[in-house]
């Protein structure tokens, strides 16, 4: 399996190194579009920590998890959906592998709106369970209080999406299944406001 294509200059790449240099391509890309978390001046980048702070807690959970590819695929994986990085961009910086999870989860905007998260999860289920593992993260992390924007119908649309997620990616890792089903049943107090 292709691991991180970023190296150091003594041929020698550590998780902090890969961590640090995705971050910084991640954080770049996302402000080159000025993107902030919703109804909030705090920068997207934040977010992006998040699911990896996840996803390196679910690497001491998990056997045979490719921390690598996994930190990777949770900090870049907003960047083909979000700003106006090319898949051939992240083959090339981060390779092949972590390109083609990265545009697994990323959705496909020419599908109508109602089949964008069935046809994402096809996607994810086709990769390796890293990219299954930063999926259910990133709706872990997304599952906090919602926007003051949002309907109630959207809030209660947003838990039964989660629980699809929960449902078609539960056996990727069990260890952030189990998060994820807490943080459903904890975000049904918003889907009764």
């Amino acid at each position: 399996m292709e691991n991180a294509v970023i190296e150091m200059d003594d041929g020698n790449v550590g998780i902090q190194t890969i961590y640090q240099k995705t971050l910084l391509y991640a954080a770049g890309r996302h402000a080159l579009r000025n993107q902030m978390l919703p109804e909030s001046d705090i920068p997207y980048v934040v977010h992006l920590s998040n699911v990896c702070m996840e996803i390196l807690i679910a690497g001491q959970h998990t056997k045979n998890f490719n921390l690598e590819l996994a930190i990777q695929v949770s900090l870049l994986h907003d960047v083909l959906e979000d700003t106006e990085t090319k898949d051939a961009d992240l083959t090339s910086i981060f390779g092949k592998n972590v390109a083609y999870c990265v545009a697994g989860l990323t959705k496909n905007e020419s599908l109508p709106k109602s089949e964008r998260m069935n046809d994402s999860l096809a996607r994810i289920k086709e990769c390796p369970k890293e990219a299954w593992a930063v999926k259910l993260a990133d709706r872990i992390t997304n599952l906090q209080k919602p926007p003051k924007s949002w309907s109630l119908d959207k809030i209660a649309h947003y838990r039964e999406e989660a629980e699809l997620i929960h449902d078609a990616l539960r056996k990727g890792n069990r260890y952030l299944a189990k998060r994820l089903a807490r943080k459903i049943d904890e975000y049904e107090k918003y889907c009764l406001d």
